[in-house]
């Protein structure tokens, strides 16, 4: 039986590189991941996310990148770089995410951000309904008008990183979800 799309919300969990196998994912699995990315909901048509691939040897130029910035804002140390270091070789592909500010002033910021946002719970569940390991993560740098410039966007017209979905093989259990919860905690119906 198939499952439905609800199953497929429900199932989609955070899974950090340190649990992934490290092997190197075909292209095409994230070229279906960028495929759902790009029918998230947008106002305007502004289809604000961009994406930036890093995978094979371009990782180490992610990890020279991060380390950059992290020693920019933290100094030096040997912790933080092995961290950076061991979180991005675990991973398949890491994809860069960013948010390119619209044209159209009467689209506020919020919602372009919020598209972008929608972009990757798309990634997420593709990745999640094929087994893969995805992680969002902003690290201390992920907002930052540096990465945003330096990841080819224009901070200076509103253009902004938004952190990176790392991406990787996983073969363990699948985690089990759990909400504090329920959704009718969290709603409240009026009919008038």
């Amino acid at each position: 039986m198939e499952k439905s799309i609800t199953t497929y919300i429900e199932q989609r969990r955070t899974i950090k590189p340190d649990k992934y196998t490290g092997a190197t994912l075909d292209d095409q699995v994230i070229r279906e991941m960028l495929e759902a990315a790009n029918w998230a909901p947008t106002h305007g048509y502004t289809e604000p996310w961009r994406f930036v691939i890093f995978t094979e040897e371009g990782k180490e130029e992610l990890i020279q990148l991060l380390y950059k910035l992290d020693v920019a804002e933290h100094g030096e140390n040997e912790v933080r770089y092995a961290k950076i270091r061991a979180r991005v070789e675990r991973s398949s592909h890491i994809i860069a995410i960013g948010m390119r500010r619209g044209e159209n002033p009467k689209i506020p910021f919020i919602e372009e951000a919020q598209a972008v946002a929608a972009a990757v719970q798309n990634m997420w569940l593709v990745a999640s309904g094929k087994g893969l390991g995805a992680y969002w993560s902003t690290g201390s740098v992920g907002y930052s008008n540096e990465l945003t410039d330096a990841l080819g966007w224009d901070s200076s017209r509103g253009d902004s990183a938004m952190g990176f979905l790392y991406v990787g093989e996983y073969k363990g259990e699948w985690p089990q979800g759990r909400r504090i919860s329920g959704y009718t905690d969290k709603v409240r119906w009026n009919r008038g």
